[in-house]
Order: structure tokens, then sequence, then C-alpha cells
């Protein structure tokens, strides 16, 4: 079996659809956008992905991306404490990263069907088939990369789509005049708001805030000058940079409930198998490495090294390996931010308590890979 099926072109998709190829897997990807476009996303890449990247030449190094080195946190008051990052990480735009990725994909003999959206999947007689608008596609393998939120994930009812979730994300890109080697986390009543830069001196500004706020103000210019604007660290930002978009990029009821790294025998990549809290924008890194995982074991399948239950047994058990423990621990963490008085515990812990800052970032990235 030499075919697989990849719903969704993000990072996970990508990647996973460029090892499979140059493995002699024929790929199929499906993406329901045309590259390039911008997600709603905190565009801030772990090192942990650095050798891996390197030494699959996925790294776009002519980009010249800023090196990303310390951490800011701020309540909502805007009382403000820094640490160092011991991994660090770079800054890169997905509308620059996924089209990167997009055109290694292509080098490498990947099969692309753009603006098309899977609105199915069956898996019969040990087969899947993935409907299409106007065609059925036929795989014995699908993985499926296609995010924080699908229909999909509606059409194939899974569990944690029962459960609504409150949250929505807005990002911008501006033109400010903040530290390049810094990502900060600013609080803010309901919510929390990151800022990074990211290539061309562009920095990335993408919050995730709680409907009922955004609901009450109104309209999202109401929402950031009513609740925002409270914390003066990011009034500044607001009131002293220039927005590049016409509008924001918005994504409501992101999810962090559990989900599962196996669905109905498909391989489940990167958010769509679970998403980490955004408090360092680890969410890339996660995905990069379960594409990493997935390949090497859809390859020893595809060669009949494995056969099915071995590869989905090995790869739900990495997957909660490399995961499970960094998506409990951001979803504890999570709690401390979005409200006045827990904001300025954990910004007080990070001023009096080096080790406890420390451990906090750490249990929410993985190790180099």
């Amino acid at each position: 079996m030499k075919n697989v099926i990849i719903v969704g072109g993000g990072l996970a998709g990508l990647v996973s659809s460029i090892l499979l190829s140059r493995k002699g897997i024929e790929v199929t990807l499906i993406e329901k956008k045309v590259y390039p476009f911008h997600r709603v996303c905190g565009e801030y890449v772990s090192n942990e992905t650095l050798p891996f990247l390197q030494s699959q030449n996925l790294f776009p190094k002519e980009l010249n991306l800023p090196i990303i080195h310390t951490f800011q946190l701020s309540s909502s008051a805007g009382k403000s404490s820094t640490l160092t990052l011991d991994l660090g990480g770079f800054g890169i735009s997905r509308f620059s990263f996924d089209y990167f990725l997009c055109q290694e994909a292509s080098k490498s003999g990947v099969r692309f069907l753009l603006n098309e959206e899977a609105s199915d999947i069956h898996f019969i007689d040990n087969q899947f088939q993935v409907q299409l608008t106007n065609q059925v596609l036929t795989s014995g393998l699908v993985l499926c990369a296609f995010g924080k939120r699908s229909k999909l994930d509606i059409e194939l009812k899974r569990d944690f789509v029962a459960k609504r979730s409150p949250y929505v994300g807005i990002k911008y890109h501006i033109k400010t005049d903040h530290p390049e080697h810094l990502i900060a986390l600013h609080n803010f009543e309901g919510g929390y708001c990151g800022i990074s830069n990211v290539e061309e001196s562009k920095t990335n500004l993408c919050y995730l805030v709680h409907r009922d706020q955004l609901r009450q103000a109104g309209t999202i210019e109401n929402l950031e000058k009513d609740v925002l604007y409270k914390n003066p660290l990011l009034r500044s930002i607001f009131k002293n940079s220039d927005f590049l978009f016409e509008k924001p990029e918005v994504i409501n009821e992101i999810s962090f409930e559990t989900k599962e790294p196996l669905f109905n025998h498909m391989l489940m990549l990167g958010d769509a198998a679970g998403m980490i809290t955004p408090l360092c924008g680890n969410g890339m890194a996660m995905a990069i490495h379960s594409a990493k995982i997935a390949s090497d074991l859809v390859t020893a399948f595809c060669r009949a090294e494995i056969t099915r239950e071995q590869l989905e047994l090995n790869y739900t058990n990495q997957w909660k390996k490399e995961f499970s423990n960094r998506l409990w621990f951001g979803r504890q963490v999570q709690k401390l931010f979005g409200n006045e008085f827990t904001s300025n515990i954990a910004v007080n812990l990070a001023i009096h308590s080096g080790f406890i800052a420390n451990q906090i970032v750490k249990n929410t990235h993985g190790k180099p890979f």
C-alpha cells in the first residue's frame, strides 16, 4: 500500500506529506484554501524543532527569521516580569511558513487538491472513502490534519465538538517597536494576548478572549478599547502600531478539550489530535513533531513492516508519551490567566520564584528531536 490521503494542509499535513513523498509514497493532500494565506496562530516555533527541520532542509533560513530567547508576562493591570527561555525559538508567519512547505511538498511530488474540502470519511473493508464535492477518493490510509475545529469533526461526531468552547481567537500583523528577541504574554480580563516578531520586521499580535466579552462589547474594536486597553502595556501597543490587515483574522470556538490521536482508524495530527493552550505558542512545534512521528510509522506500514493494528497502537502510544502531559499541564496553567487576581499571582510567582516560572515554561516545551 503506497497511497496516502492527507486531509488538511497546515504544518502537520504539509510536513508529513513531504516526508512520505520523499519515501516514494504517493500522497494526495486536500486543503480547503489556496496558498499563501493567513491563519490565527501565535507564530512562534520552539527550537525543539530545529534539529529536525535543518536535517530535512525544511528550515526557511533565507527569510532571516527573528531569534526569540526572552519571555515577558504581564498581569491585566500591567505588572510584568521577564525570564529567559532555555530553548528559545524563532518567529515566522504561517503565511510564509506554510507557503514555503507547500513549495517543498510540490517539489517532492505531493499531489495537491486545493480549494477543496472533505465533507465525510468512511472506513469500509479496510479502505477509506473520502467524500469531496464532486468525487470520492479511496486510500488504504488517511491522516487528518485539519486543525483546531473543522466541519469534519462535527460530521465524524467527535466527542469534543459536543462541548461548546467559549474562546475566540483574533490576530493581526502590525509594525511596531517590539524587541526582536522577545515573546510577550499580556493578560486582560477574560483573556490574554501574545506578541512576537516574525519575518520582515513584522510583529504578530494574537489574542484569545471569552466570547461573552466580545458579545458584551458588541464589536472587536470596542472590545479592544474597553477591555484590552485596561492593561497599559497593551494600550500602548495598540495606540503606537501600524496595523497591516484590513480586518483581523478571527476563529471561533477554539477548544482545549481532550481529543484523541486516533479516530476510526485515522491518525490525527497537530491540533486535530489536541491543542495546547497558547502560553508560548508551542502548537506549531507539536504539529511538526506529530508529523514526524506519524510519517515514520506510516512509512513502515506502507512497506508492510508493521500491521495496521501496530501502526495505530504505536502512533497512539508515541503521541501520548510526547504530548499528553504537555496538554494537561497547559490546561492547568491556563487557569492562572484571563483574571485580574490569578494573573497577578502568576506574575508574582514569575518575579519571586524563578524556579516555578521556569518549570512552567519547561513543562509546556518539548525536547529537541
